[in-house]
């Protein structure tokens, strides 16, 4: 199996208060593992208002697919009507016996 990985860091226009960041940032982890079976959470910047950072993992049978879900997932958060996506760093390829 291949381990894949994600983290992103997200901005956050409209938050002004911890509770309505982690709003935000509930409703995109939980699409996020609805949407592409992933396993996700908010990883960073806990008390930062404005900055989100998420970790994404999965594991797939074959390099090329983790790579693609991990590119639609990058491509559905740069889309995210609230959430401005700040850039990300992807990891594929480990190999888990």
């Amino acid at each position: 199996m291949i381990l894949g990985s994600l983290h992103a860091r997200l901005y956050v226009r409209e938050s002004r208060t911890l509770k309505d960041k982690r709003q935000v940032v509930r409703s995109i982890v939980d699409r996020l593992k609805s949407g592409f079976n992933v396993s996700a959470a908010e990883v960073g910047s806990l008390d930062d208002v404005k900055v989100a950072e998420i970790g994404i993992a999965m594991v797939g049978f074959e390099t090329a697919a983790v790579q693609h879900v991990l590119q639609q997932i990058t491509e559905a958060l740069r889309k995210h009507p609230i959430a401005e996506y700040l850039g990300g760093e992807h990891s594929v390829g480990s190999e888990v016996v």
